[in-house]
């Protein structure tokens, strides 16, 4: 019968006839295991089953790359920016954020270097004020939060500082009477502190720009008093150096806008003497040039308002001295046009707060001349209309600090002549009234910081005059109290401390 069909994995054999002698099977055997050898068989009787063949792999398509992220955009930022008004001189440092310092030195728009991120805070303040320092600066709307847009709306807003005090010198009593002012109102009111003694007929005082120090002018005693102000209650005490000597006649003292230089004309010496400030005591010390020459008879000296220029008023030579202030000594040197011709015995002299124009009262022509100021040189033009009518013996004259007035006391007709000034060339024109009643022999006229009050000294009836200047006219009208007493005999001046 059929050997049965048998298969080992790579091969299969049809045993038909297994062999039957010995030697047959041995071969048999033989070829088995060859053909096992042959198809991978081991030799314990199993055997392998054939490798599969491989699948095939659909391709599979490159991952494609993902997209980058996109880069945030930069946080907005904004600038802080702001205005100045009023600002006189240099010296002016603001910052923001206690840092970022921004020097100022003119009027209009400021913007800090640095900005800000939406949402950061803000703070702008005053490192440090102007070397100018009749007026102080303040900030308003200056702190906050930054929003979605810049900050435009800082203000800086610099102003001469109410005055709180007022001191009037006795002439012929040898003492120096204190005032309150009220800020409202502008009414005197007494110290509550004594009068101080001065040195022989004072003829002048002056008030630091700082409101700490003040300095009188003995005329015949040849010598200058000097008093430290409590700035809380007004009392004057005289300095640990109350005196210091001047030249002869001492008629008028100035301080510079400064603070650091006191300027005094001596009558009888022809001369200006110059002095340094202390800044923390006040005391005065002859400058490195003490005196320089001036005209005949110099009763009067007044300063510019941004502290470069000096003008003197020479009753005996009837004229001006003009003169440069070195800015860092104080030293005093004449102008380019050193002398200027005035009216009869000037007396008094004026600078705008422009600093554009000046005025002298002459005493015995019983006008008021008026002068340009060249800008670069400080020397003096007579206007086109060089001169106009006052009162009778015109001892005095000052300008409003708007610029806008100016007021002559006269002190033989007993009134105060008032005047508007043209904005564009100084020319003096009489008010709708042109002059108000005063006392008896009105010595000179002193207008507040705020050009809201003035106050009169009436050298005869011992007491000041006081009024309200109309903001719109000018004009003067008697406050409810009309007039204070001095405490003193002929009163010749007064000085107003903020």
């Amino acid at each position: 019968m059929s050997a049965p069909i048998q298969a080992y994995g790579c091969f299969a054999r049809t045993l038909l006839n297994p062999p039957s002698s010995r030697l047959g099977q041995i071969a048999l055997s033989a070829l088995v295991a060859g053909s096992m050898s042959a198809c991978g068989g081991g030799g314990n009787g199993s055997y392998a089953a054939p490798a599969s063949a491989p699948v095939a792999q659909a391709p599979v398509a490159p991952a494609t790359p993902a997209e980058p992220a996109p880069t945030p955009a930069p946080a907005a930022t904004h600038k802080v920016s702001g205005t100045v008004n009023g600002l006189l001189g240099t010296g002016l440092v603001l910052q923001n954020n206690a840092g970022d310092d921004l020097a100022v030195a003119a009027n209009g728009s400021f913007s800090f270097a640095n900005a800000l991120g939406g949402g950061s805070s803000y703070a702008v303040t005053i490192k440090s004020q102007s070397r100018i320092l009749t007026r102080v600066c303040a900030v308003s709307n200056g702190s906050g939060i930054v929003a979605d847009e810049p900050v435009t709306n800082v203000e800086v807003n610099c102003a001469a500082p109410v005055a709180r005090f007022a001191y009037a010198v006795n002439f012929g009593s040898n003492n120096l009477f204190p005032y309150t002012v009220d800020v409202n109102t502008g009414a005197l009111g007494s110290v509550a502190g004594p009068m101080v003694g001065t040195g022989y007929s004072p003829t002048s005082v002056a008030v630091d720009p700082t409101g700490r120090f003040v300095y009188v002018a003995n005329r015949d005693s040849n010598n200058l008093s000097a008093y430290t102000i409590d700035v809380g209650t007004g009392v004057l005490s005289p300095m640990a150096v109350p005196t210091v000597a001047s030249g002869d006649s001492p008629y008028s003292i100035a301080v510079d806008p400064t603070g650091r230089f006191a300027y005094v004309a001596n009558r009888d010496s022809n001369n200006v003497s110059a002095y340094t400030i202390d800044a923390t005591t006040g005391a005065l010390s002859p400058a490195a040039v003490p005196t320089v020459p001036a005209g005949d008879m110099p009763y009067f000296i007044a300063l510019d308002p941004m502290g470069r220029f000096a003008y003197v008023a020479n009753a005996g030579s009837n004229n001006v001295s003009a003169y440069t202030i070195d800015a860092t000594t104080g030293a005093l040197s004449p102008a380019a046009a050193p002398t200027v011709p005035s009216g009869y015995l000037p007396f008094s002299i004026a600078v705008d707060p422009t600093g554009r124009f000046v005025y002298v009262a002459n005493v015995y022509s019983d006008s008021v001349s008026a002068y340009t100021i060249d800008a670069d040189t400080g020397a003096l033009n007579p206007m086109a209309v060089p001169t106009i009518g006052a009162g009778s013996y015109p001892e005095s004259v000052t300008v409003d600090p708007t610029g806008r007035f100016a007021y002559v006391a006269n002190a033989i007709s007993d009134n105060v002549s008032a005047y508007t000034i043209d904005a564009s060339t100084g020319a003096l024109s009489p008010m709708a009234t042109p002059t108000v009643a005063a006392r008896d022999a009105p010595s000179s006229v002193t207008v507040d910081p705020t050009g809201r009050f003035a106050y009169v000294t009436n050298f005869a009836s011992k007491d000041v005059s006081a009024y309200a200047i109309d903001a719109n006219t000018g004009a003067l009208n008697p406050m409810a109290v009309s007039t204070v007493a001095t405490g003193g005999i002929s009163p010749q001046s007064l000085a107003l401390s903020r």
